[in-house]
């Protein structure tokens, strides 16, 4: 009985998850991902490098104790390094049980959007949009919505689950 109240709770968390994306900006650009994975937002703090890493991996954070990697996401979009401020954060997400986080400029705000409002992306450039999942329409805004099972490949995540 437990297990069925336990599951059933668990039920319930997601379909207030549901729909509900946490939005940050990078330039001019607003971007979402899934407020389901993502498990905290802190501030920049110091980066450990570590050599021979992909440009886009900045490092490594010690977050209360758990080693967390953080990943610069302008660069991974290849997007031109921009001087991190004071609104810079570190969206903390996990990702098949691997504790990841993603420099942005700053964050914006947790939104619902419903699912008639996001669209496909356009398949314009394959590698372009591959980090997209949809579009989601916001009044008169448009929001990236990103996958968050790309944005690290399994061998990226593999390697960084061993740091």
């Amino acid at each position: 009985m437990a297990d069925i109240v336990e599951q059933d709770s668990q039920d319930q968390d997601e379909d207030t998850q549901k729909g509900k994306f946490l939005t940050f900006c990078m330039g001019n650009d607003f971007y979402g991902i899934e407020i389901k994975y993502v498990t905290e937002i802190v501030g920049l703090q110091p980066i450990t490098e570590i050599p021979e890493m992909p440009e886009y991996i900045k490092g490594i954070i010690n977050l209360r104790g758990k080693i967390i990697p953080v990943m610069d996401v302008r660069l991974r979009f290849r997007k031109p390094f921009r001087e991190y401020n004071d609104r810079t954060c570190i969206v903390v997400i996990e990702i098949n049980e691997v504790s990841v986080g993603l420099i942005v400029d700053s964050v914006s705000e947790v939104i619902a959007i419903p699912d008639e409002e996001i669209v496909v992306p356009p398949s314009m450039a394959k590698e372009g949009n591959k980090y997209i999942k949809g579009i989601g329409k916001v009044g008169t805004d448009v929001k990236l919505l990103l996958d968050s099972d790309k944005v690290l490949n399994d061998t990226e995540l593999e390697g960084l689950s061993e740091l």
